[in-house]
């Protein structure tokens, strides 16, 4: 197991949209792992989606659970919204994102569809924190970050701050 570098904004690979697994092998079981020793390391991590590793496959991972409970890893493989009811706003971060947190409005209920890492099928039917989750991670999959809900004069004030931030570090991303 390995912890990734964790690919940030505007990374190129976090706006392709992720190709579905036909393969479980031991490649992806490798990957799983690693994302899971990768979330877990990162600050306040409680999800992550494959590309956010540089591997543009449909996976993700989330742990919900309190810092005072025992771990509770989920991992779906080719995750599918099935259902989305209601409508709850949130703050987000993103660990792609850096040194940005938004409100964003999302589905309150969702049902997810996929399979886990030995191939049986799951059914999520999550609410609150967890639909926030799943959604959030799935949006990683098809290319979208959780800036792209915010208003377009949001997003381009943070596009401004992440410019001077990378400029100070010695890095200037193209935009």
């Amino acid at each position: 197991m390995a912890i990734r570098t964790i690919l940030t904004y505007p990374d190129t690979v976090l706006r392709e949209r992720a190709e579905p697994v036909t393969n479980i092998d031991g490649k992806i079981q490798q990957l799983i792992d690693d994302m899971a020793d990768t979330m877990y390391h990162g600050p306040n991590a409680i999800g992550l989606a494959s590309n956010q590793v540089g591997e543009p496959c449909r996976i993700i991972m989330f742990d919900i659970s309190a810092k005072d409970e025992p771990s509770d890893l989920v991992v779906v493989i080719n995750p599918e919204i099935i259902e989305a009811n209601g409508q709850i706003v949130n703050e987000e971060g993103c660990l792609s994102v850096i040194d940005y947190r938004a409100d964003v409005k999302r589905a309150e209920y969702v049902t997810v569809k996929g399979i886990d890492r030995e191939e049986n099928p799951v059914t999520l039917k999550k609410e609150g924190l967890g639909a926030i989750v799943l959604q959030h991670e799935i949006d990683h999959l098809n290319g979208i970050l959780f800036i792209d809900h915010i208003s377009k004069l949001k997003r381009e004030l943070y596009k401004m701050r992440l410019k001077k931030l990378l400029k100070r570090k010695g890095g200037a991303p193209v935009m």
